[in-house]
């Protein structure tokens, strides 16, 4: 029978499930769908029973679509920065709060400042923070230490209530073992751990403590290629599997896409063009630039760091549009499961234009290269001759511009140019978007085969590590190129321009969004 590693990927929009064979191919996929409940103030939840119900839909079809095989290992990778509190009872005390869940942020600047101040953060405690984890809490308040003040802040029982706080990925690996655990990678975002060490990563007490985090409400810590546990016999028959399967730690999803992307060599660059973006690399040293949000971070992979850094929203820009702006009926609708690929289609025919729109994809704030969760996104530059397909293409434009931002940023963080870029996520199944990120960027694209399915391919990776069936080094030629986008000249130099334009309307803007979209206070 065949040998073969299950792989759960929980994103923001819903699970992806991977079979791989032992070398590498995969034998079938399948996703579902959960709903995000947004609300005011900057609220953004999931409720882990839809994420559980998802993942048995989605791993019973793939096992279906797969056939007669046996699985050796399961491995879990999911959306960062979220925060589940679990009972003693191991049950979900509510709704998850998401990586876009803002509400904690004033709490954020309680914990951090003091005199003297530096970007809103006391000195001291700005220092010892970043010597110790390589960052510090972000002033956004969309890290899981602001979700656990939030909800102490204004649902105490809940908090008493709580045995333990787990990131969404920890959470699926406590349900799959019945284990109250976390990977070295997955904590960090809370930035209670010392991460001088990288191969010794534990709490630190001081951190803790200005936190005002008791250490039994966090999970116990071990390495992303573990094993966390054999898989519970109650799991295994709602999921459709049978016999004892070890099951992975796991890691999450920014550091899988970065494995499955085969960008693991250091300073190899990949760029995930999902939901959210994001455009890291392994690097072989700690380093934390305050200034643009992003430090060196413990990867999935054994002994390594990972540039952390995200841009709030790429994919869903254009989700955003084709929902809340295009209402008329000629296939641009909800209800049209082609809308996307219509969408792609018309923008493909709009030539590169110096004075077309600008799209801004600030929906919900910004992580990096700035960290401003009351910025907004905006179209400018808007004409009485303007029409749809102009505006799908100026969102397409904006997120690389973004991402333009972000990569010099990334450069900086390097000292060194980016040579190419690995694109993966739901978004570099476009050639069109893939072409205008490499003329946008100035680097060769690579689009990676399958690129929706490198988050669950990479931690499907760590799981083949785990059992000893690859070497990290057989990751890079497992991944593999479909197609090379190089930037266009002509293209590239309006882009160029309407890159300073980008710049410049930010600059001039962000001041009004600050008095435009105020924080709320939270209240105790």
């Amino acid at each position: 029978m065949v040998g073969a590693v299950l792989a759960f990927d929980l994103g923001t929009s819903g699970p992806k499930v991977v079979l791989m064979d032992l070398k590498g191919e995969v034998l079938a996929d399948s996703v579902a769908s959960v709903p995000v409940h947004f609300l005011p103030g900057g609220g953004a939840e999931q409720d882990p029973a839809d994420w559980w119900q998802a993942l048995i839909h989605a791993c019973r079809d793939a096992l279906q679509k797969a056939g007669p095989l046996q699985v050796r290992a399961i491995s879990v990778s999911s959306q960062w920065s979220g925060t589940v509190a679990v009972d003693r009872s191991g049950r979900a005390l509510g709704r998850a709060l998401i990586w876009m869940d803002a509400r904690g942020a004033p709490l954020i600047e309680q914990v951090c400042g003091g005199w003297p101040s530096f970007e809103g953060y006391g000195l001291y405690r700005l220092a010892y923070w970043i010597y110790k984890t390589g960052g510090v809490p972000g002033k956004s308040g969309k890290d899981p230490l602001a979700h656990i003040l939030y909800l102490k802040a204004t649902a105490p029982g809940l908090y008493r209530q709580a045995a333990t706080f787990f990131e969404p990925k920890d959470y699926l690996i406590f349900r799959l073992t019945g284990k109250r655990l976390a990977g070295f990678d997955s904590i960090a975002l809370h930035w209670v751990t010392d991460n001088r060490n990288i191969d010794k990563i534990d709490y630190d007490r001081r951190l803790l403590s200005w936190a005002g985090v008791e250490r039994e409400k966090l999970p116990d810590l071990v390495a992303p290629t573990s094993i966390a546990g054999d898989l519970l016999d109650e799991c295994a028959r709602e999921l459709g599997l049978s016999g004892s399967i070890p099951v992975v730690m796991g890691t999450p999803d920014l550091q899988a896409a970065a494995v499955g992307s085969g960008a693991v060599l250091d300073f190899e660059t990949h760029f995930c063009l999902g939901t959210s973006s994001w455009l890291t690399c392994h690097v072989p040293f700690k380093k934390t630039d305050i200034l643009r949000n992003m430090a060196s971070l413990p990867s999935a992979l054994p002994g390594r760091y990972l540039i952390a850094n995200e841009q709030e929203t790429a994919g869903y820009s254009l989700q955003f549009l084709k929902e809340n702006i295009f209402f008329c009926d000629d296939g641009l609708t909800v209800q049209n499961d082609k809308a996307m690929e219509q969408m792609l289609d018309r923008a493909a025919r709009v030539p590169v234009r110096a004075d077309g729109p600008l799209f801004f994809p600030w929906l919900y704030g910004e992580r990096t290269p700035v960290e401003d969760s009351q910025l907004r996104g905006a179209f400018f530059n808007i004409a009485a001759t303007t029409r749809r397909p102009d505006l799908i293409r100026a969102t397409l434009e904006g997120v690389a511009f973004n991402a333009r931002w972000l990569s010099l940023a990334v450069e900086r963080f390097c000292s060194r140019k980016l040579k190419a870029i690995n694109a993966i996520g739901g978004g570099a199944r476009s050639p069109l978007w893939c072409q205008i990120l490499a003329s946008v960027l100035g680097c060769p694209v690579h689009q990676m085969e399958d690129p929706h399915h490198a988050g669950p391919r990479g931690a499907a990776y760590l799981a083949l590590l785990a059992l000893g069936a690859i070497r990290v080094g057989e990751i890079k030629n497992l991944a593999r190129v479909q197609q090379t986008f190089y930037p266009e000249e002509q293209d590239q130099r309006i882009y160029e321009q309407k890159y300073r334009y980008f710049m410049e309307f930010y600059k001039k803007n962000r001041d009004l969004f600050h008095k435009m979209n105020p924080v709320i206070k939270v209240q105790e």
